[in-house]
């Protein structure tokens, strides 16, 4: 009897399925995800439960052996940090980004120090051999351990590691693949989910560690089903602005480490450079002494990084004032401004307003709030910043600054960069004290903005 063939509408968000097109998906709530495609129904009666095996049997956990080398390095001492101390053997970890922001280059470079000892395969569905050889070349990878392939076909290359299995696979897109079993194109909810699983059950058999490159979408999230980032062991976000030449790969979900861990590289011509000390590298440049600038020291994971926070505000000729950000939640932004004019008597009314984060870093940590006003207000009264101040305080819808997490160690790196004075919410509790820094307490948004006010006044009277 041959094969039958249904429509039915997937949710590009969930994946979820149904028989009929629909705004919403009531699985995940979002609207209009629906796509229509076309699936095979395979013929014949499903398995009895008689059939199936039943020579499945649970260990003991104590008995699970983990003696052996279960991490290795990559080569990179920061991507090895942002991974939990290495690769995982066995391991499916998906890095995603933007085009041309550098996921490739990375893990063809990874690549030299993989090849040393260990067998690589280079799946690319995007380039040809000739071509990846083009870029290797440039980056310096010359390894007979390292084997190109160009393939689309999942089950052809799952067939080939099985028969033949490297010990790191990497792939290169995962929309490019496709599975013969699905009806629908290369790219679409359900090949994306089958492909990633077949390379799941290839990771976990044989112990081979999978390396997948994902593509983003024009909102910035990575392209396929959320169920894609639920499925992998490792989920790694290239960012960055391409004007620039560093990258940024923070780490969004990572099953064996911590998550929010990044690390910082610069794009050279011979591939990326690994940056030790970023703080420094994100405040190079900075102008000193002026309105409407502030550095804050925000937690990455476990490593404290400083960025240089600006402001500009102007008289509106719109009808209603603009607001911009970059590099900080619009909607976070939104919030400060409302809470700086309701609570510090600044009216932002007829003011356009635009906040930035230098070098294109992008703030996820809520201790930058103090900063992102204070810049704020520096450049709305036209008071000039010290260049050796920093701020760190989350603010609340109150006008209160609340305590953040790590403060000691966001003094330390604030010290070691050489800034000479600091602000942080009085509640947090030091521990020790702190020579050759002045640490300022604030307790509310008036009372930082009236401090920070007295330290240049005083500050011009000591000049």
């Amino acid at each position: 009897m041959p094969n039958k063939s249904k429509t039915v509408f997937v949710c590009s968000n969930c994946g979820n399925e149904s028989p009929k097109w629909m705004g919403k998906c009531y699985a995940c709530g979002e609207w209009n995800t629906y796509e229509e495609q076309t699936v095979i129904a395979s013929g014949g009666k499903p398995a009895s439960s008689d059939s199936l095996t039943t020579n499945i049997k649970p260990v003991p956990i104590t008995s699970v052996d983990i003696s052996a080398e279960i991490r290795f390095s990559t080569g990179m001492r920061e991507l090895d940090r942002v991974l939990g101390g290495g690769v995982v053997l066995g391991s499916l970890i998906l890095v995603g980004g933007d085009p041309g922001i550098g996921k490739s280059t990375l893990l063809l470079q990874i690549c030299n120090s993989f090849c040393k000892e260990k067998t690589c395969y280079y799946v690319s569905g995007e380039e040809s051999k000739s071509q990846i050889k083009l870029r290797a070349d440039r980056l310096g990878v010359k390894s007979d351990n390292l084997m190109l392939l160009s393939e689309t076909n999942i089950e052809s290359i799952v067939n080939l590691c099985t028969s033949s299995p490297p010990d790191i696979l990497i792939v290169d897109s995962i929309q490019t693949m496709f599975c013969s079993s699905v009806s629908s194109g290369a790219g679409s909810v359900s090949q994306i989910k089958e492909a990633t699983a077949h390379l799941m059950r290839l990771a976990k058999e044989n112990g081979i560690t999978v390396f997948v490159i994902g593509h983003v979408t024009k909102e910035g999230s990575l392209a396929g089903p959320k169920v894609l980032e639920h499925m992998v062991d490792t989920v790694l976000y290239f960012e960055g602005d391409k004007s620039l030449s560093f990258r940024v790969l923070r780490s969004i979900k990572n099953r064996f480490g911590s998550t929010n861990e990044i690390a910082v590289f610069d794009m050279q011509s011979t591939g990326l450079a690994e940056i030790d000390n970023p703080s420094k590298m994100f405040l190079d440049g900075r102008p000193e002494n002026v309105p409407g600038t502030c550095v804050t020291c925000v937690m990455e994971g476990t490593r404290a990084i400083l960025a240089e926070v600006q402001a500009l505000v102007t008289k509106t000729s719109y009808p209603a004032p603009r607001r911009m950000a970059s590099g900080v939640d619009y909607n976070r932004m939104s919030l400060l401004l409302a809470v700086l004019e309701k609570r510090a008597n600044y009216s932002l009314f007829s003011m356009d307003a635009y906040v930035n984060v230098v070098g294109g870093f992008r703030l996820t940590d809520n201790s930058a709030d103090l900063a992102i006003t204070l810049a704020t207000a520096s450049a709305l009264a036209d008071f000039e910043m010290p260049s050796d101040f920093i701020a760190v305080g989350e603010v609340g819808l109150s006008g209160e600054i609340r305590a953040v997490s790590y403060i000691e160690q966001r003094i330390s790196e604030a010290q070691r960069l050489g800034f000479k004075h600091i602000m942080i919410p009085s509640r947090n509790k030091l521990s020790k004290n702190f020579n050759g820094i002045d640490v300022i307490r604030v307790s509310s948004l008036s009372q930082a903005v009236y401090k920070t006010k007295g330290l240049i006044e005083s500050g011009k009277n000591d000049s």
